[in-house]
């Protein structure tokens, strides 16, 4: 259970950094250092496995870039992030303060 916790949790960061970024891109070895910042601590295969999970889910398209795979969000992964759908499998992002 903790593990599902953490995987949701870690696809809802991957999602945010990229929306926060001008051109919504950012490469696997600077999302795993930005899990962890928020305490997830993971190899970089890992990210890995995340970001071609949130391919599948159609969030992200991805890029091969040698080692290092490149992130792009898609409409449907920025329509998570702003709460206009669900994404089963990524944690639902908190309501904006009033």
């Amino acid at each position: 259970m903790m593990n599902r916790i953490l995987r949701e949790e870690a696809r809802l960061i991957v999602l945010k950094a990229l929306r926060q970024q001008p051109d919504e891109q950012l490469n696997s070895e600077l999302l795993r250092l930005t899990l962890e910042t928020f305490g997830i601590s993971r190899e970089r295969a890992w990210v890995h496995d995340e970001l071609r999970w949130l391919r599948d889910m159609g969030a992200v398209t991805l890029t091969e870039a040698g080692s290092i795979l490149v992130a792009t969000l898609t409409e449907k992964g920025a329509r998570h992030v702003e709460r206009r759908t669900v994404i089963e499998g990524v944690k639902r992002p908190a309501r904006p303060e009033a």
